[in-house]
């Protein structure tokens, strides 16, 4: 009869995770992981299986669990009050936690060797499925007349992708969250069309 484990997946998992996100798939190590959990590595790679599939499996839970702002943010009525709400919850989440600064998904692909590949891969459809989605609404927007004829969807998604992204490498850096929602504000300045809510009314109302 199989030992039965000892220790909640769900919570293993989170710890799993949040080493991740602290160190990135490359400089974590199993050892890592096997010390965030507290479980003897048997156990968890039973449970889990190995490095990599563990990685996917945080990027899963880090998609669905903390980095679900970007799909809530598709619901806002402009395409203003999208960026607006895709980058301050950038800001916010990036620092959010003093141990885990930064973004999963950006500090996973800072560096990356061949071994990495199969998890490189992987951060790029992710963040190829952020930029479709917003692509797609950018899109509407422009067929609805809340963005310019002259507008290009697919470079706006791009764009606030771009600076999300820098927002989380610079907050792994240390920048403070204020600081960081003043590079959102600037970005949000040359957005095009009316001006409508800008971040700092999203802000005061969180």
């Amino acid at each position: 009869m199989p030992r039965q484990r000892t220790f909640d997946t769900d919570e293993a998992l989170e710890a799993v995770l949040r080493v991740f996100w602290s160190k990135g798939y490359e400089g974590t190590s199993y050892a890592d992981l096997v010390a965030a959990v507290g479980v003897e590595r048997p156990a968890l790679y039973s449970a889990f299986g190995n490095k990599e599939a563990m990685f996917l499996r945080a990027l899963e839970r880090y998609s669905s669990n903390y980095g679900n702002y970007v799909w809530e943010a598709l619901r806002a009525p402009t395409s203003r009050q999208v960026a607006a709400r895709v980058l301050e919850g950038a800001a916010e989440l990036t620092t959010r936690y003093a141990e885990n600064t930064g973004c999963l998904g950006v500090n996973g692909a800072l560096a990356a060797s061949d071994d990495a590949e199969p998890a490189r891969r992987a951060l790029i459809e992710w963040r190829a499925a952020g930029e479709a989605a917003l692509h797609q609404r950018f899109q509407q927007a422009k067929e609805d007349g809340d963005l310019p004829d002259d507008a290009d969807p697919a470079t706006l998604a791009a764009f606030v992708l771009a600076v999300s992204h820098g927002i989380a490498v610079q907050a792994k850096a240390g920048f403070p969250r204020e600081k960081l929602l003043q590079v959102a504000r600037q970005a949000l300045s040359t957005w095009p069309g009316p001006c409508g809510e800008d971040l700092a009314e999203n802000v005061a109302r969180t």
